[in-house]
């Protein structure tokens, strides 16, 4: 016997189909370059603040969405491959795909922030470092992005296996939140508390905008805080 419960909540799922969306976009005017450069900038400054979010609320978030309740520990690694797994959430290897994919965007977040194309762009905080170290980053960001293109070709072929294999939808549950499990494990998640929501969204955007506006690099920056002192002091 199977019943249909609610186990991903809604903040999960808006982040999981914005940052498809702000990958895709990403990867396209990086691709192209030219005018697009800075709305790739522009989209990676969006990407760090759903990573920033998604981190947050891994913590605070609702039962299936806390990281402590999927981490893929050797215990749940070795129950799920001898078949004794028997969760709804993430399953342990699917697990260990999430948060992959989560350090390796990270990665390439943090790596676009210090960037630059020898051209016209340059990351928010590459007047932090200088141009050779930028230029090791920026490698590192090209190399990060073969990394994810490889990651994104395995967790599409898992969600097909698990499709045309274990007749098991994993797309739809993501879209609806929604999932059909066994009885005996039925227990949908708690209400999305809309404070936790709301804080950690100001904290995520908050430190995003304080990145590409300049303050962070300012702050961190002596020579240019002394510099920004003065001309408000009118020195």
């Amino acid at each position: 016997m199977k019943e249909t419960v609610h186990i991903w909540d809604w903040p999960l799922r808006l982040f999981h189909w914005l940052l498809v969306i702000a990958v895709v976009g990403a990867y396209v005017t990086g691709k192209l370059g030219g005018d697009l450069t800075d709305w790739h900038g522009r989209i990676g400054g969006l990407i760090l603040g759903l990573l920033i979010f998604r981190i947050i609320w891994g913590f605070v978030g609702t039962t299936h969405a806390r990281f402590v309740n999927f981490f893929p520990t050797f215990g749940r690694l070795a129950a799920y491959f001898k078949g004794n797994w028997h969760g709804i959430g993430h399953n342990p290897v699917g697990a260990l795909s999430v948060l992959a994919l989560l350090a390796v965007l990270t990665v390439l977040a943090a790596t676009g922030l210090f960037a630059n194309d020898d051209i016209a762009f340059e990351g928010p905080l590459f007047s932090l470092i200088d141009k050779s170290l930028s230029d090791k980053l920026s490698g590192i960001h090209a190399l990060a992005l073969d990394v994810l293109m490889g990651l994104l070709a395995l967790h599409l072929a898992a969600i097909a296996f698990h499709q045309l294999v274990k007749k098991n939808n994993l797309v739809l549950p993501m879209l609806t939140g929604r999932k059909q499990v066994h009885k005996a494990q039925a227990s949908s998640i708690p209400a999305v508390g809309a404070l936790r929501f709301l804080m950690t969204v100001v904290i995520s955007s908050t430190l995003v905008w304080s990145i590409w506006s300049g303050n962070v690099a300012s702050y961190l920056n002596p020579v240019d805080s002394l510099q920004t002192a003065a001309v408000r002091l009118g020195w």
